[in-house]
């Protein structure tokens, strides 16, 4: 059955399943509304309904027209095609084949589709018969006569420094001879020459040839997939950057040059929309690299608007498009280095950014000109600390001495060379590669938020900040702007200072509009555990405390503690003038076992100071007294608990693994918090009060 519009039909229930699978879970049955895939739709106005008249099934938008048609006209809006243009219709009839796996398309439609995404560079050679449905076939069981590479291919590979690794690593070879048999069934031959070489593309079931200076260029042997992607298996878990480019010399030059890249069959190919969202969130920037030339501008500039969901960047090289000076490959054989493209990047990363880049320019605080000291307010200084890849938590209330804890540890990261600063009896690892340290405050007034700053500058032994360590205050910035501005910013530094060493939010129950927003609440931490993970630094919190004193404050709370690497408190001791730092949480271990770490100011040095760790009777008490109000809070509402729910009760109320849920158990077993019932059933219970 050949692949055109009766087929499909015919194949998808009356296009029926081409409305279930690419609307998804907005479609659940014939004639429920749902919004519109479109636009941001605010309400339930689009329906799918069966066409008595053409019996087929349609899709119907009453809140705009203009989106009402049939299941072509509907992919062919999603793909940004129009069904009026007859290769449009083409395209969407391959792309609705491809994407439900339908098999329709015939061999000879298949050879004249890869003839058109290729733009020419596969066609059937003057000198050779011609191609059988597209594809060169085998005449024996070994067409393929392999052989060492010679010192003239190296030399070929080595202009666009491709080495002898990369090429193995991406399973290139180099082919002495090939064996075709002609659609006519006539046999012809290919000779790897010192003028002609040849070269083998090879995947697991297939063979694509590459022969350079031939007019035949491209052919392929063997079971090609339909979504051909080269260089996807060597791609890392997690990176920052990832170029799609043209062709897979294009992908050797740039992993040789320290980039990731993959490329698909050609620059007109189209890009599934399954692989794109897996790579999505694997990197943090997917950007199209393709040719110079017209074919190359046009797909970059219709794929961009195709995929427009999915942010997809672009980045168009400074070459005038001639055959010799128009891809990547051509840019680093002229001598372009890997410095000169990330250069072109950033150029393009400030244009993306232009707004962000310059709203944050007037958040930044200027030393050089430091702001009129205005009448006092008052300011809520939530902080918090962390390692690299990871989240951490920092709690206490107002005059807690949060401030001064954090401005100790900020201390630690500004000067590299000097040692002996006091971080308060926290280990610091110290900025020796000088990467960006960050510090955005959301409540501070800029008068205030200039003296705090000035102060760990001091405390640094510094006179004046180092280049690297930026101060914003967002406190005029409304809370739905920002999140964005600070991901924005927070890019662009990352590759201006080669890194990021730590990062402050100041104040993040301020990026939401209520800490028990839910959804809100999941995609903020979700998104700034993803950049810790990315640019390997530490992103530092603040949730105020629960009544119970054992959770974080709302659903934004919540979602810190199962996230966060560890959650410290700082409490403000009632009989003597000092800080108290506890750990709430940390990921191994018990938290109650972590010493109870004390500092406060010092008037002989005029600054806060580590005072030595409180004693062992006392965190003992301190332990007696949390897993008390933990077991009064499990039981406030039930008498018995059997064994292994008191297990998981106490593993959700703390946050810890089941190996130190049974620990806790038998503390408070040992220390007669709890008690074995006398049900015969083995359950816990509170001790029954004295008479």
């Amino acid at each position: 059955m050949p692949l055109n519009k009766e087929a499909i039909l015919y194949k998808t229930n009356k296009g029926l399943d081409i409305f279930k699978y690419f609307l998804g879970n907005r479609f659940t049955k014939v004639g429920k509304s749902f919004k519109s895939p479109f636009y941001q739709d605010s309400k339930a106005s689009c329906y799918v309904y069966l066409d008595k008249k053409s019996n087929t099934y349609k899709f119907k938008d009453f809140g705009d027209s203009e989106y009402s048609g049939d299941c072509f006209f509907f992919v062919s809006k999603t793909f940004g095609y129009s069904c009026d243009d007859k290769s449009d219709f083409i395209k969407v009839l391959e792309i609705i084949d491809g994407e439900l796996g339908l098999g329709l398309e015939d061999q000879k439609q298949k050879f004249e589709r890869i003839v058109r995404d290729s733009n020419g560079a596969v066609t059937t050679a003057v000198n050779i018969p011609s191609i059988h449905d597209g594809f060169v076939t085998a005449k024996n069981k070994l067409p393929i006569q392999y052989k060492e590479f010679s010192k003239e291919e190296l030399l070929f590979w080595s202009q666009y420094s491709i080495s002898f690794d990369v090429l193995k690593r991406y399973n290139v070879l180099s082919i002495e001879t090939y064996h075709g048999i002609s659609k006519e069934n006539k046999e012809f031959i290919l000779q790897n020459k010192n003028d002609q070489p040849i070269f083998g593309y090879q995947g697991r079931r297939y063979t694509k040839i590459y022969r350079p200076y031939s007019q035949l260029r491209f052919l392929y042997t063997g079971e090609i997939t339909e979504n051909y992607v080269f260089g996807l298996e060597q791609l890392p878990v997690r990176g920052d950057i990832l170029f799609i480019t043209g062709g897979e010399k294009d992908v050797l030059s740039l992993v040789s040059h320290g980039f990731h890249a993959i490329c698909l069959n050609s620059e007109t190919a189209h890009i599934p929309k399954n692989l794109l969202r897996g790579l999505s969130y694997r990197f943090k920037h997917i950007t199209l690299l393709y040719d110079t030339d017209e074919t190359g501008k046009n797909s970059m500039v219709k794929l961009i608007k195709e995929y427009k969901s999915f942010q997809i960047k672009s980045l168009l090289l400074p070459l005038p498009g001639t055959k010799k000076e128009k891809d990547i490959s051509d840019f680093f054989k002229l001598g372009h280095s890997s410095d000169d493209l990330m250069m072109l990047f950033l150029e393009m990363l400030d244009q993306l950014y232009e707004d962000t880049i310059s709203v944050m320019k007037s958040c930044e605080i200027d030393f050089d000109n430091p702001p009129k000291a205005p009448e006092p307010l008052i300011t809520i200084n939530d902080v918090t600390i962390g390692s690299p890849g990871n989240i951490v938590c920092v709690a206490g209330a107002e005059g807690s001495g949060k401030t001064n804890y954090l401005g100790g540890l900020l201390s630690g990261t500004l000067n590299p060379d000097n040692t002996s600063i006091d971080t308060l009896g926290t280990y610091v690892k110290q900025n020796e590669n000088k990467k960006a340290v960050l510090l955005y405050d959301t409540e501070q007034s800029e008068y205030q938020l200039y003296k705090n700053v000035s102060y760990i500058v001091k405390r640094a032994s510094l006179n004046h900040p180092p280049s690297w360590f930026k101060t914003f205050g967002l406190v005029g910035i409304s809370r739905n702007e920002r999140m964005n501005l600070i991901l924005e910013s927070m890019d662009r530094l990352y590759y201006e200072h080669g890194g990021i060493h730590m990062v402050v939010i100041d104040g993040i129950a301020d990026l939401l509009n209520g800490v028990n927003d839910e959804e809100s609440s999941v995609k903020l931490i979700e998104e700034l555990f993803r950049m810790a993970a990315i640019y390997n630094t530490c992103i530092i919190c603040v949730v105020h405390m629960a009544p119970s004193g054992m959770k974080l404050r709302g659903h934004l709370g919540s979602e810190v503690q199962r996230k966060a690497a560890g959650i410290l408190l700082i409490e403000k001791e009632t009989n003597a003038n000092c800080s108290v730092v506890k750990a709430l949480k940390v990921r191994d271990g018990s938290p109650l076992d972590v010493p109870l770490i004390q500092f406060g100011w010092s008037k002989s040095e005029g600054r806060h100071v580590f005072l030595g760790e409180k004693s062992k009777e006392e965190s003992e008490t301190r332990k007696l007294n949390e897993l008390n109000e933990v077991a009064k809070a499990i039981f406030s509402n039930r008498q018995f608990i059997p064994s292994s729910e008191l297990v998981k009760f106490v593993m959700e109320e703390m946050d810890v693994k089941e190996r130190m849920a049974r620990n806790y158990i038998k503390f408070m077993k040992d220390h007669e918090i709890i008690e074995r019932s006398n049900t015969g059933n083995g359950d816990y219970s509170l001790p029954l009060p004295p008479f």
